[in-house]
């Protein structure tokens, strides 16, 4: 297995309906020069592929409440990830990504706005239509098209 320049963790469960988000994501998405991770409800338990590959880039992805339309996603700042409301971590993700700063470059943390989280076991169509988006501005590594928050 080749070293991967890039790492993607998604975040989430899957039986919560669009809390799963990320993971679903990172089950979707291959390409070569990425290392994707469904990380599920436990990004901690996945730090040492990052200590071991140390990527160029590291993206995180995870539901986020945000106030926004579901669907729509931001880049959010390590320093607002403090406040922002999320539900499925036993660890604080500002912990995480502090942690995960030695081992890489950059590290960029990607919220979308979940439409329902509850037991349904299914994406709502709107968070499975930025799944697609979300995917392609991985693989072209377009980020600065992304609104920060």
């Amino acid at each position: 297995m080749s070293i991967k320049k890039y790492i993607l963790m998604g975040i989430g469960n899957k039986l919560r309906g669009d809390d799963g988000i990320g993971s679903v994501i990172a089950q979707n998405f291959q390409d070569s020069d990425w290392l994707s991770i469904d990380c599920e409800t436990v990004p901690e338990n996945f730090t040492s592929q990052v200590k071991k590959t140390k990527p160029e880039l590291l993206v995180i992805l995870d539901a986020v409440e945000m106030d926004l339309s579901p669907g729509e996603f931001r880049i959010i700042s390590v320093d607002k990830i403090q406040s922002m409301h999320l539900t499925t971590h036993y660890m604080p993700l500002s912990f995480l990504i502090s942690y995960l700063e030695k081992f890489t470059k950059e590290i960029i943390f990607i919220g979308i706005q979940p439409k329902k989280i509850d037991y349904s076991a299914s994406l709502s169509p709107d968070l499975l239509k930025v799944s697609k988006k979300i995917i392609n501005i991985l693989t072209k590594r377009d980020f600065q098209i992304i609104k920060k928050l």
